[in-house]
């Protein structure tokens, strides 16, 4: 995944405090796409019909585990076709790393992407793909603590 300088794995507030350094889009893009690059491959065996995420343009899988049983941390694959939305899938994953499922289901993803204003910059059907991903995401962390 992307790492700040020191090495370390991005975390949420780098993220943030990077898209917002960012004033122009099409640096927030190319810092978005350049996240998407750096995300870690997904085993093509996880890309089945299950992990498929439903209306969006382009291909996306997800995939989502607890790391070693019940109530640890979960961890999330995505992978998609598309560079951006590939991009959005690791901006996802560094959402939700170190946290559990019931975590996930309690955290609002989205009023992340709302407080960043992607929404308002991306396409209707990118961003109609990106609330498939996370809606995916909160059910699949819904299923493993049985809500």
């Amino acid at each position: 995944m992307n790492e700040p300088a020191d090495g370390a794995p991005i975390t949420v507030d780098h993220l943030m405090e990077a898209m917002r350094f960012l004033d122009d889009w099409e640096d927030r893009y190319r810092f978005i796409m350049d996240l998407g690059r750096k995300l870690p491959p997904m085993a093509d065996a996880e890309k089945t019909e299950e992990n498929f995420v439903h209306g969006c343009q382009s291909q996306v899988w997800v995939s989502l585990r607890e790391s070693s049983g019940g109530g640890s941390p979960v961890v999330l694959h995505a992978d998609s076709d598309a560079f951006i939305v590939k991009g959005l899938a690791a901006m996802v994953v560094v959402l939700v790393a170190g946290r559990t499922a019931r975590e996930i289901v309690e955290f609002d993803i989205e009023s992340v992407f709302d407080e960043l204003g992607l929404h308002e910059h991306l396409s209707p059907t990118r961003s109609n793909g990106l609330h498939g991903m996370i809606k995916q995401v909160r059910e699949r962390a819904g299923m493993l603590v049985g809500s």
